[in-house]
């Protein structure tokens, strides 16, 4: 079966705009982060969400934006030995997750741990930033405070940093077999075909996150807006002749193996119709 598409906000312009045109297309889930648009993204979404109590929603945890760094700092919860700009240390978490939760106006059904390998190259450090991250993200969830939790990554996992197995393993350590690990993000695409390539022999992180149940989001399905240009007809027509060059380049995206959900940022009705468009059996759910 494949994926649905999902709403993301990273590099969007204009994030009210971009949900309130996806909802009007069906779409049921969100994506977003406190450093989105510049620290304004996750605010920008509350008048939407509570419209729309159906529409679901995941954020982040690790990176700080701009904007928040005086509040960060007055909170105390800051290590002086740590950039400024990304932190996993469980009281930066727990800062991040009550914001998160005030500017939604709600408790976000996923908190994906952002990018872990940022600043590490060795894996016995990403282990341990991992492991904390991962104790105060089961309790949170335990208290109710968050629906579950993910590892959303740009290399972890294609560089080897961690396997999809890992971070099953290290949830079952922590939180038990009835841990609340729920997801992973990646980029997947025609830029990232390696982990598609891996999914069809039935092995790799996607194969790897269905065995374990895990739902994927696949990130960046359209290589940040550069594969629009590369989608020549020859390729179009060996993806599905029938497609236009942006559905071509999402149905790599939606028909991979293992993949949940698709983060698309489009901004208008056109934009969100013409991904709908993607294939036969619409990827977008109407909201009853």
């Amino acid at each position: 079966m494949s994926a649905q598409l999902a709403a993301g906000t990273y590099r969007c312009h204009d994030v009210s705009r971009s949900l309130a045109a996806a909802v009007d297309a069906g779409v049921t889930w969100v994506d977003t982060a406190p450093n989105y648009a510049f620290g304004t993204a996750e605010t920008s979404l509350r008048p939407i969400l509570d419209t729309f109590p159906e529409v679901r929603v995941s954020t982040k945890v690790g990176y700080l934006p701009h904007s928040d760094w005086r509040a960060v700092r007055a909170a105390g919860v800051l290590p002086n030995d740590l950039d400024r700009g990304h932190c996993l240390t469980r009281p930066c978490i727990a800062w991040q997750l009550a914001r998160s939760r005030a500017r939604l106006g709600r408790v976000p059904d996923l908190v994906f741990v952002h990018n872990p390998e940022h600043g590490r190259t060795d894996r016995a450090d990403l282990t341990r930033t991992l492991t904390e991250a991962f104790e105060e993200l089961e309790g949170a969830a335990d208290a109710g405070e968050v629906g579950g939790y993910g590892v959303a990554t740009w290399a972890g996992l294609s560089s080897g940093m961690f396997t999809v197995s890992d971070l099953t393993k290290l949830a079952e350590t922590v939180g038990g077999p009835h841990h609340h690990l729920r997801a992973v993000q990646s980029p997947v695409s025609l830029v990232h075909l390696a982990v598609v390539a891996d999914a069809l022999d039935g092995h790799g992180a996607l194969a790897e996150a269905r065995e374990a149940g895990l739902d994927v989001f696949a990130s960046a399905p359209l290589g940040g807006g550069e594969l629009l240009g590369a989608m020549v007809e020859e390729l179009v027509h060996v993806i599905d002749p029938r497609a236009a060059p942006a559905q071509a380049s999402l149905l790599v995206a939606l028909l991979a193996p293992g993949v949940s959900r698709v983060l698309l940022s489009a901004s208008t009705p056109a934009h969100w119709a013409e991904a709908c468009g993607a294939r036969p059996a619409s990827p977008c759910r109407p909201i009853v």
